[in-house]
């Protein structure tokens, strides 16, 4: 029997991932990177996707109360061989430890983004005024 494609992460991925997720978040709690941003800074990582060999991960932060998050993004990359350190006795179980790069967490943006279209007066409007026969507004103008 062929084997077809994944359409997404597998669930050992996935797992990997939160645990990355939860290793990193203690090693950021704890303060141990001595980087002056980011020791006044409050970072979270909101996600970890993990490449299907599960030797790199890629971490996704934000930084609360910051418009700008790429200087602490740059910060936390400067010292992710020092991160990756600190993540060996919440990751000793893994054959490989895996190494991190961080990018910032753009979906927080996606969802304010999508949120304005749908209030925007031109959806509010097609959303109230369906006729119910089918027909779209404006055709018989052409």
């Amino acid at each position: 029997m062929a084997k077809h494609a994944s359409k997404g992460p597998s669930q050992r991925q996935l797992s990997v991932g939160e645990t990355v997720r939860h290793a990193l978040t203690q090693v950021l709690q704890r303060g141990d990177i001595r980087d002056p941003l980011l020791e006044t800074a409050v970072v979270s990582v909101t996600e970890v996707r993990m490449t299907p060999d599960l030797k790199l991960g890629t971490a996704y932060v934000s930084v609360l109360g910051q418009e700008e998050v790429e200087p602490f993004v740059e910060a936390l990359n400067r010292n992710a061989r020092f991160i990756r350190g600190r993540l060996g006795p919440a990751l000793k179980q893994m054959k490989y430890m895996p190494e991190v790069r961080f990018r910032p967490d753009t979906s927080f943006d996606n969802y304010a983004r999508i949120d304005a279209l749908l209030r925007s007066p031109e959806v509010a409007r097609d959303l109230e005024g369906g006729t119910g026969d089918g027909s779209a507004e404006g055709e018989e103008t052409n």
